[in-house]
C-alpha cells in the first residue's frame, strides 16, 4: 500500500480575484529569489495574507515564463511525522519537476540518507526550483526540524526555499541573517496600509464607508487584514456603521472573538449549522460535506461562501475541494466542542463512513480515530492488510496500530499478528513471540468468559493467518540465529499454505532459501530461491521475483558460476525492461550485475551498468539493495587503482546498508579492511580484525569465512604466524561445501604464501589449481588484484609450461590494467565479444544491440573495434563471416 499522496496539499492556491494587489510586498519577496538567498520567511500570526501574497508572487513569477517551477506543500497537524514530511517534500518537488527520481520512504527508511538523495537528486535537474513550505508552524517534531536543517545547510544552488509560518521556526535564523541568506517579512510588512485598508474595504468588500470610518477600522486593527475581512462581514447591511466601528478595541485575539461572534450570529441558521458540522474536515467537497451534513445542498453552499468571502480557500481548480480558512476553523472547532464530543464523534463517524466507501483508507481510519470509534478503525485497517502484504508497505498500518488500544488491538487476531510484526521490524525481539502465540490462541481455543470470540471479519487474510504465524516465526528465528527452528517454521509455512496462496509460498521458499543461504548450504539456497521467484510469478508479484536474482547471485558467485550469474542479471534486466518499464528493481540488478563484471575483468562494461543504474534515478533503487551501487562502484574505482575513492564508497555504502535478514557473507568493513591492507595501512586492519575478535584458530562458519580469509590476507602482509594454516582450514571447508568462488581466492592467497616462502612446487600447484578452476569461468581480477607477485607467479608458470591463451590474457591485463577479458580455451574473442559478434549477425542495428546489452553505443563501438582488430577485418559483413568460418559463431 503505498502511501497516499493528496494532490490537494500540493496545489498552488491562485490569487483571489478580487484580491487588493501588493506589488511592494511581491517586490520583496521576489528579491531573495533573484538574489540566490537560501531561504525567503514570511512569518505573521493568523490572519495576516501570508498564504494570499505566495500565491500572487507565483501567479507574477509564471507570468514572466520563466524556467522557474513551484512545489508547494500545505501542512498539517498530522504531517509532524519525518517520513510524511520527507515524502510530501518529494511529492511536491516531483510534481513540480518529474525529472526528480527520488523513492518514497518507509519507516525503515533512514531519513538523513534519503535527504541527501534528494539533495543529489535536485542538484542533478536543470531547472530552478521554489519550494514553498506553507504552515510551517504545525512542525514540531524535532527530527524533522533538524531534517531543515540539514537542507538550509546543503541546499542546492537550484532550489529555492520558502516558509510560511504563525511563528519563527527553529532554524538558524541568526546565521543565514548574519551571511545575508534570508528575506524575511513579518506582520509589520503584511500589514494593510491605509491606501490597500480603504481599497478593500470600498473596492473588494463593497463598502461605502466614509474616510474617517476607513482610517479608523485600519487603526484599530493596525492593517490586519483578518480583522478588516471580519469587520467588513460584519458591516455588510448595516445602517450604524460609526456606532460599530467604534465600538471594538483591543487584541487581535478580542477582535477575532468579537468580529467572528459577529459573524456567525449573522450568519443564516442553516449556513452556520453548515459550518459547524464541516467544521471536522480538513478539506471539504459537496459529496464529503454532504455525507457529514446528511443533506444534498453542498456543493451549492460551498459556492455561495466562496462567492461571499466567507473564509473559504479552493484546493484545485475545478473547485471540486476547499478548505476554511485556518484561523477561523479554529473558532468554528471550539464553538463546535460547546456540543459535546458525543456530537463530534457522531460527525466524524459520518466523515469515517464516506472516506471508505470513497476507498480513501487513511483518512477512514484517521476519523474513526478521532471519533475514538476504534473497532470501526480496526475493521478497516484490517480490510488494507491484504494490499500491504501485496506491497510489503506496511509503514501506514504500523502507524494505525499505533493509535489503537492494546484491548482492540488484542481481540483480532489479524492485528496482533501484524503488530508482532511491527516488533519484529523494530526490532523488539522480546515482544514477537506473546502476540503470535496470543493470536494463535484467538484462532485455535473455543470461546469463554475469559477469551471470547475474535473480531477479525472471515475472508482471506484472516484464513490465511496460520501460514502468516508460521512465516513470522521464521523470521524471529532467522533474527536471533536459530537456523533449525527457520527451517522447521518455513516448511510448516509451505504445508499449510492453500494451492493458491503463491504470496506464502513464495515467502516461506524464500526464508527456506535464507536458512541455507545462512548456513553455507548454497545450491540447496539457489533452488529454494528458484521455487520462490516461481511462486511470486505466479503470485503476479513480478518485481519481487526479479528481485530474488540479486540474493541468487549473492549465492552463486561464492560457488564460483560467474557465467551463470551473469546470465541469470541479463535476464532479469532484460524482464525488468520489457515487462516493468525499466523501472524497479532495474537499478538494483544493474548494480549487481556490475560486479561480475568487474570480476571477469569487463571494467568498462561494468561502469556502463553502474551509470545506468544512476541515470534511473534514486527511485529506482530498493531500500534494502541501495548500498550495492556503492559496493559495485567502490571495486571498479579499486580495479582502477582509486583506493581512497573506493574507501569513500565502501562508507557510503555502510551509511545505507540495512541488516534486513539477509546472509551478511561479505561485510563491507571486511572490505574496507581489504583494501587497508592493499594500502599497507595495516595498524588499522588490525584494529578491525581486533574488534570482530578474529583469529586463526576461530571456529569456521560460512558467515565468518570472508572475514577469516580477510584474516588471513592481513597475517600474510604482517608476515605472522597462522596464515597458511589457516588458509588450509578455510579451503577444505569452502571444498567440502562446493563453494569453488571461494576455494579460487583461497588458492590464490596459498600459492602468494607459498612463494614467499620459496615453496615453489606447493605455489605452482595452488596456482595450477586455481587457474583450472577459475578459467572456464572467466576469472580475472581474482589474479590481476594480487600485484606484482601474482604476475611474477604467472610468467613462471608459462615458463614451467603452463601456456595457455587465459595465462596470456591475464598477463595482458596486468599490462593493461583494465578492461582486458581472458579469452577461454582457444577461442580468439572474449566472451562479451562473442556476444557482441552473435547479436551483429543479426538483423539488430547497432542502437539495438547496446540496448540489449545494456551497454552504451560508444562502448558497442569499442567492442567492434576489438573485434575487427582480432579478426583481421574492417566490416560487420566480414566480421560475421570470418567468425562463422571459424566457428565462433
Amino acid at each position: 500500500m503505498a502511501m497516499p499522496v493528496l494532490a490537494t496539499k500540493l496545489y498552488i492556491p491562485p490569487p483571489r480575484a478580487q484580491a487588493i494587489a501588493r506589488p511592494r510586498l511581491v517586490t520583496r519577496t521576489d528579491e531573495g529569489l533573484r538574489s540566490g538567498k537560501r531561504l525567503t520567511l514570511v512569518s505573521a500570526p493568523a490572519g495576516f495574507g501570508k498564504s494570499t501574497l505566495l500565491s500572487e508572487w507565483i501567479a507574477e513569477i509564471q507570468s514572466r515564463q520563466t524556467s522557474i517551477r513551484v512545489a508547494w506543500l500545505s501542512l498539517e497537524a498530522h504531517d509532524n511525522d519525518p517520513v510524511r514530511f520527507l515524502n510530501y517534500v518529494i511529492s511536491a518537488l516531483r510534481t513540480a519537476d518529474p525529472e526528480i527520481r527520488v523513492d518514497l520512504l518507509t519507516p525503515q527508511s533512514a531519513v538523513d540518507v534519503a535527504l541527501a538523495a534528494l539533495v543529489n537528486e535536485v542538484n542533478r535537474v536543470s531547472s530552478e526550483l521554489v519550494l514553498v513550505l506553507d504552515d510551517f508552524q504545525f512542525i514540531e517534531e524535532p527530527s524533522i526540524q533538524e531534517a531543515m536543517v540539514f537542507l538550509l545547510e546543503h541546499l542546492p544552488s537550484n532550489l529555492h526555499l520558502v516558509i510560511s509560518s504563525r511563528s519563527d521556526p527553529l532554524l538558524p535564523l541568526a546565521r543565514l541573517r548574519a551571511r545575508g541568506e534570508i528575506t524575511e517579512l513579518r506582520a509589520a510588512d503584511l500589514r494593510f496600509t491605509p491606501d490597500e485598508a480603504s481599497a478593500f474595504l470600498t473596492q473588494t468588500m463593497g463598502l461605502a464607508l466614509s474616510s474617517a470610518d476607513v482610517a479608523a477600522l485600519e487603526d484599530r486593527t493596525e492593517g490586519w487584514v483578518a480583522g478588516l475581512q471580519l469587520a467588513a462581514l460584519s458591516l455588510q447591511n448595516r445602517t450604524d456603521v460609526t456606532d460599530f466601528v467604534a465600538a471594538f478595541a483591543g487584541s487581535n485575539r478580542f477582535v477575532v472573538d468579537y468580529l467572528m461572534e459577529e459573524v456567525l450570529n449573522r450568519t443564516p441558521l442553516h449556513v452556520r449549522d453548515f459550518l459547524f458540522q464541516t467544521a471536522i474536515l480538513d478539506r471539504l467537497s459537496g459529496p464529503l460535506c454532504d455525507a457529514v451534513t446528511r443533506k444534498s445542498d453542498s456543493e451549492a453552499m460551498l459556492e455561495s461562501l466562496e462567492r461571499a468571502n466567507l473564509f473559504v480557500i479552493p484546493l484545485d481548480d475545478h473547485r471540486g475541494w476547499f478548505r476554511y480558512h485556518h484561523l477561523f476553523v479554529d473558532v468554528l472547532r471550539a464553538r463546535l466542542l460547546a456540543d459535546g464530543p458525543e456530537h463530534v464523534a457522531a460527525l466524524h463517524r459520518l466523515a469515517s463512513e464516506w472516506f471508505e466507501k470513497s476507498g480513501d483508507s487513511e483518512d477512514a481510519v484517521r476519523h474513526a480515530l478521532e471519533a475514538q470509534d476504534f473497532p470501526r478503525a480496526a475493521r478497516i485497517i484490517e480490510a488494507t492488510i491484504p494490499l500491504v502484504r501485496k506491497s510489503r508497505q506496511d509503514w501506514g498500518v504500523l502507524n494505525w496500530l499505533a493509535a489503537l488500544p492494546e484491548e482492540t488491538i488484542a481481540r483480532r487476531p489479524v492485528l496482533v499478528v501484524f503488530s508482532a510484526w511491527s516488533s519484529l521490524v523494530s526490532g523488539d525481539i522480546a515482544a514477537v513471540e506473546p502476540q503470535l502465540a496470543h493470536a494463535e490462541l484467538l484462532l485455535t481455543a473455543p470461546p469463554s468468559e475469559d477469551l471470547p470470540a475474535h473480531d477479525s471479519e472471515p475472508g482471506p487474510e484472516l484464513a490465511a493467518l496460520p501460514v502468516t504465524i508460521a512465516l513470522y516465526r521464521a523470521s524471529l528465528a532467522l533474527a536471533t540465529g536459530d537456523l533449525p527452528k527457520v527451517e522447521e517454521q518455513a516448511a510448516l509455512a509451505l504445508a499449510l499454505a492453500q494451492p493458491v496462496d503463491y504470496l506464502g509460498q513464495g515467502a516461506a521458499a524464500g526464508l527456506l532459501g535464507l536458512e541455507r543461504w545462512a548456513s553455507g548450504e548454497l545450491e540447496n539456497g539457489v533452488r529454494a530461491f528458484g521455487e520462490s521467484a516461481a511462486s511470486l510469478r505466479r503470485a503476479g508479484n513480478l518485481t519481487d521475483a526479479l528481485t530474488t536474482t540479486l540474493v541468487i547471485a549473492d549465492m552463486l558467485v561464492p560457488l564460483g558460476r560467474l557465467r551463470e550469474t551473469q546470465a541469470a542479471y541479463e535476464l532479469a534486466l532484460r524482464e525488468a525492461s520489457d515487462q516493468l518499464n525499466g523501472g524497479l528493481p532495474a537499478a538494483d540488478l544493474h548494480s549487481g550485475i556490475s560486479e561480475v563484471l568487474s570480476e571477469r575483468g569487463e571494467l568498462e562494461v561494468a561502469e556502463e551498468h553502474l551509470l545506468a543504474a544512476e541515470k534511473l534515478g534514486e527511485a529506482a533503487f530498493s531500500h534494502e539493495h541501495r548500498y550495492r551501487w556503492f559496493v559495485s562502484m567502490a571495486r571498479v574505482r579499486q580495479a582502477h587503482g582509486q583506493s581512497d575513492a573506493a574507501l569513500d564508497l565502501l562508507a557510503e555504502a555502510e551509511k545505507r546498508y540495512r541488516r534486513g535478514f539477509f546472509a551478511e557473507a561479505r561485510p563491507i568493513d571486511a572490505m574496507k579492511a581489504r583494501i587497508w591492507i592493499t594500502q599497507n595501512r595495516l595498524a588499522e586492519a588490525r584494529a578491525w580484525a581486533d574488534q570482530q575478535s578474529l583469529t586463526s584458530r576461530d571456529k569456521l562458519s560460512y558467515l565468518s569465512e570472508y572475514a577469516h580469509i580477510t584474516l588471513a590476507r592481513l597475517l600474510l602482509a604482517e608476515r605472522a604466524p597462522g596464515a597458511i594454516g589457516l588458509l588450509d582450514r578455510l579451503l577444505e571447508a569452502a571444498e567440502a561445501s562446493r563453494r569453488s568462488g571461494v576455494a579460487n581466492e583461497i588458492l590464490v592467497l596459498q600459492a602468494l604464501a607459498y612463494s614467499r616462502q620459496g615453496d615453489d612446487a606447493h605455489a605452482r600447484e595452488a596456482l595450477n589449481q586455481a587457474l583450472e578452476h577459475a578459467e572456464p569461468e572467466g576469472y580475472v581480477r581474482l589474479f590481476v588484484d594480487e600485484g606484482a607477485p601474482m604476475e611474477k607467479l604467472l610468467r613462471a608458470a608459462i615458463v614451467k609450461g603452463r601456456q595457455s591463451d587465459y595465462v596470456h590474457a591475464l598477463l595482458q591485463a596486468f599490462s593493461q590494467g583494465e578492461d582486458a577479458t581472458p579469452a577461454t580455451g582457444t577461442e580468439l574473442v572474449s566472451d562479451r565479444e562473442l556476444q557482441v559478434l552473435k547479436l551483429l549477425a543479426s538483423e539488430l542495428t547497432g542502437p539495438e544491440i547496446a540496448r540489449e546489452l545494456f551497454i552504451s553505443l560508444n562502448t558497442l563501438r569499442t567492442h567492434t573495434r576489438h573485434i575487427f582488430e582480432k579478426l583481421g577485418v574492417n566490416s560487420r559483413i566480414a566480421a560475421v563471416q570470418h567468425a562463422r568460418t571459424l566457428g565462433l559463431i
